[in-house]
């Protein structure tokens, strides 16, 4: 289902890197992101949203079943989850944008001996240069966990001046049994939560085009 979202612009705190020409703000125009497809076994058909911060510098995706488990009561195929965001990002001629970092949250619940992990995939359409990034989390852990992505000023991929690709973000939740027994215990890990949904934060930076 495409998805259209327009925000106004404000101000932003990212530094300049030497051979850039930065803006200390946002580009002063509306942003449109068009969510072209939000699909995977981890982001089902009408559980994912997408918003954009009111002053252009993030935007949120929001899950409510994103759960990857082992042992009892787990499918075999349960113990790994995905979720891949087709993004069409419209910005003001003059500009181009970077995912600066990224913050997942969520609660696992790890028996001793078992491990989860939280992995993300960043690349525009048609551009060989990817990022991607891992965290682990090990048993015993019954606990809400968080993590960032946070990419270097000199390493930021910026999407090509001029052109319009889609970005895409391909996240991924793996739970391992390990050494627990999973004929006994169940691990699991989500990025969602009983009590309402939990959000992953993208920060985008921004650049001024030749």
């Amino acid at each position: 289902m495409l998805r259209a979202l327009a925000v106004a612009g404000a101000a932003v705190s990212l530094l300049g890197s030497t051979g850039f020409t930065w803006s200390m703000t946002p580009p002063p125009d509306r942003i449109v992101i068009d969510v072209a497809t939000v699909n995977g076994s981890g982001c089902p058909a009408g559980t994912a949203a997408v918003a954009v911060s009111p002053d252009n510098t993030a935007f949120t995706v929001t899950y409510s079943n994103y759960l990857a488990q082992v042992g009892l009561g787990a499918k075999r195929t349960d113990f790994r989850k995905n979720c891949q965001l087709d993004l069409n990002v419209h910005v003001p001629q003059g500009f181009t944008y970077a995912i600066a970092s990224a913050d997942y949250r969520g609660f696992a619940h790890l028996e001793p001996g078992a491990t989860g992990t939280e992995k993300a995939n960043y690349y525009f359409q048609g551009d060989p240069q990817t990022s991607s990034l891992s965290h682990q989390f090990n048993g015993g852990l019954d606990n809400n966990w968080q993590a960032t992505d946070s990419v270097d000023v000199a390493s930021l991929v910026f999407a090509p001046c001029g052109e319009e690709r889609n970005f895409n973000i391909n996240t991924e939740l793996r739970v391992s049994a390990g050494t627990s027994d999973p004929t006994r215990t169940t691990s699991f890990m989500t990025m969602d939560s009983t009590d309402g949904n939990i959000n992953t934060t993208y920060h985008l930076a921004w650049k001024q085009c030749p």
